[in-house]
């Protein structure tokens, strides 16, 4: 692996990290001028515009043959919105939880996740899958924004209304999504000289790598907000996204890739799997007085460390990895559960739903 396909990577990483912010800034200002809540732009504008980068490399994949890196990329990507970002930004400030987030769409979340589980055991997500799956995101998009214009009142914003704005925030749009479209091609191409060089499989580049770096955009999207006071739009932003990769970005994908998506038998013995887990676990974190705290921030962080350790480890055949895995599996994930069983009795105690 020379000098020019590591700068060729990261100059791609750059002009997708860019592209999605200017993305995001255009279409949030678009949003915004026709009297849509922050958090339906959090879930839905934000969220789609940050997750640009994933859509982008996988529609690249699959045109180039490299699909493993396009599951790999939405599998990861999902890890890593909920353990890192959520982890990171709640350890930060801790994050109030919208009664929706709760009641409608974390659910969403781990049923979409459950639904690209069952689509995959074939070993294949095709035409037929991807159509279901942006069926569903076309459906969720417009009962989200329906719902949000029937239940709060809408603000008039003549200066942002005006043709002139609504011109230039379109422009930054367009802008965004060539930017994305070239950085893309250089990351794609820069990950399989990496995949190669290192002697892993692209599934693993997809899920590390890859995820991580399409996912910056979430990252600095939920931080920011979250220091600003905007916590709707700072958790709704990987809610939505973690809901936009499967439905749209898996599902585009599969409509477009000549051969459909493979899904190997590791991913759906392991990473799918995590990735359904650490859904589900959302919802007892967010249970908790509709809050997010620190030290539950800190469990998520520190859980996507020893998810991405396990993978390198795994990769590499490292001696310890049995006992890596027999310490997660016997020790720390019981007694995470169990914390986590705990704090959803105690919630479910205080609203009188459980029987003293």
């Amino acid at each position: 692996m020379d000098a020019s396909t590591l700068a060729l990577f990261i100059l791609g990483l750059l002009f997708l990290i860019g592209g999605a912010e200017i993305l995001v800034r255009g279409a949030s200002r678009l949003a915004s001028a026709f009297g849509v809540s922050r958090l339906v732009i959090g879930l839905t504008v934000v969220s789609f515009g940050t997750s640009a980068p994933e859509f982008a490399i996988n529609i690249r994949s699959a045109f180039s043959g490299n699909v493993e890196l396009a599951l790999g990329n939405v599998v990861g990507s999902n890890i890593f919105n909920v353990l890192f970002i959520l982890g990171l930004t709640a350890a930060i400030t801790p994050l109030v939880v919208a009664a929706q987030l709760v009641k409608i769409d974390v659910p969403l979340m781990i049923a979409v996740s459950l639904l690209m589980l069952l689509l995959g055991l074939d070993g294949v997500i095709g035409w037929v899958d991807g159509i279901l799956l942006t069926g569903g995101l076309v459906f969720y998009t417009s009962w989200s924004i329906h719902q949000s214009r029937k239940e709060s009142k809408r603000e008039e914003r003549r200066e942002e209304r005006d043709r002139a704005s609504i011109l230039r925030n379109a422009g930054l749009v367009a802008a965004g999504l060539a930017l994305l479209v070239l950085g893309s091609r250089w990351l794609v191409k820069g990950a399989v000289e990496f995949a190669s060089a290192l002697g892993v499989s692209e599934l693993i580049i997809g899920l590390t790598i890859i995820a991580a770096g399409t996912s910056l955009p979430e990252v600095a999207t939920s931080v920011m907000a979250a220091l600003r006071g905007e916590k709707d739009i700072a958790v709704g932003n990987v809610v939505g996204s973690n809901i936009f990769n499967i439905l749209a970005v898996l599902g585009i994908t599969g409509i477009v890739a000549p051969e459909g998506i493979p899904v190997p038998q590791p991913a759906l013995a392991f990473d799918i799997p995590v990735m359904i887990a650490v859904a589900i676990a959302c919802l007892p974190v967010f249970f908790h007085e509709n809050r997010i705290d620190r030290w539950e921030g800190g469990v998520f962080f520190a859980y996507y460390i020893a998810y991405t350790a396990y993978l390198v480890m795994d990769a590499v055949e490292h001696d310890y990895l049995p006992y890596f895995s027999m310490v997660m599996l016997e020790f720390v994930i019981p007694l995470t559960a169990l914390t986590f069983i705990i704090v959803l009795a105690r919630f479910l105690k205080r609203r009188g739903m459980v029987k003293r």
